[in-house]
């Protein structure tokens, strides 16, 4: 049975907009990356976006995982998921009723930059598991677990890294902000950064419901890939190719040794940490994440489309 979210409710008392917390990770927000890292020290790796910045990923705990958007030397977005993060004013597993008691969350927020108006539109599937509300100059994202009622994760973002995400539906007048189209040969790296993000946020939240952190297998990864690119090319959304068949002989045919095999797939999310968080609501796809007997992860990531592949490996 699914448990019941609060519905967000703005009273008359509420500020439309919040201060700008006096501490926290969101202070990072139009730092240059000098004081980035000498506050946090040099990322574990950097991976390229989609969106014209790159990610300095900090994953050397799990516990404190977290992403940081960099464009032109310049922090402009913050993907917080490690429960022990300081992401003030907000706590990540704070339940929903809290945020939703003391934030005022808007069925429309309204921008304008430059002259240009943007207004993104969330519709009731929004507001309840990824709202967003503005602390000072500054948005926030918060992505709600409603099989907990609890916060999961958020992401920081100044307003034009929000309006190239475009993580709602928009409507705008004047001049659309656009990021960047990647060539071929950045899209590869985009893709293979993506993967890598997926494969940690999914352990650290198998490690926050007291499981074991997931394996990297390259083979299974290489086969979550060739299906992703398959059901782009195609056109094709699901979890049996026409051409190459079911999960279990995909992995046959890379000679793949398994006990247990599972596969999330998604399509057309802004980035990896949202298509995570969008498999954390879905019954289906959150059994795959938290299944206990799963050894092994390859993860596949093609344009837009993403192929999770979960093993469970022939004991030695």
């Amino acid at each position: 049975m699914k448990p019941s979210l609060p519905v967000p409710y703005n009273n008359p008392n509420k500020k439309t907009v919040s201060e700008k917390p006096k501490e926290g990770l969101a202070l990072l927000i139009g730092q240059d990356i000098t004081a980035l890292e000498e506050q946090l020290g040099t990322p574990a790796r950097i991976d390229e976006s989609l969106y014209g910045f790159q990610w300095y990923i900090y994953n050397q705990d799990y516990s404190h995982y977290f992403q940081v958007g960099v464009e032109n030397k310049q922090v402009v977005t913050i993907y917080a998921v490690g429960e022990n993060l300081d992401v003030a004013p907000f706590e990540i597993g704070q339940p929903v009723e809290e945020i939703f008691n003391t934030q005022y969350i808007d069925t429309n927020i309204n921008l304008d930059i430059n002259g240009n108006s943007y207004r993104f539109e969330l519709n009731d599937n929004d507001l309840n598991l990824r709202p967003m509300v503005q602390l000072g100059d500054i948005y926030v994202q918060l992505y709600i677990d409603k099989f907990t009622g609890n916060l999961s994760s958020v992401r920081f973002l100044n307003t034009q890294t929000l309006v190239k995400q475009r993580p709602y539906e928009l409507v705008y007048s004047g001049e659309l902000i656009e990021p960047p189209a990647p060539s071929e040969d950045t899209w590869k790296i985009i893709e293979y950064g993506t993967a890598k993000e997926i494969f940690d946020i999914t352990n650290v939240l198998r490690m926050r419901h007291n499981l074991k952190p997931l394996i990297w297998d390259e083979i299974t990864a290489e086969v979550a890939f060739g299906h992703s690119k398959d059901m782009y090319e195609n056109n094709d959304f699901s979890h049996t190719s026409k051409k190459f068949g079911d999960l279990a002989t995909r992995l046959k045919t890379a000679q793949v040794d398994f006990v247990a095999a599972g596969e999330n797939i998604a399509a057309n999310y802004t980035d990896g940490p949202a298509v995570v968080e969008g498999w954390l609501n879905s019954t289906s796809h959150r059994e795959s994440l938290f299944n206990k007997d799963y050894s092994h992860l390859g993860v596949g990531v093609y344009q837009k489309y993403y192929t999770q592949n979960f093993i469970q490996k022939v004991e030695q």
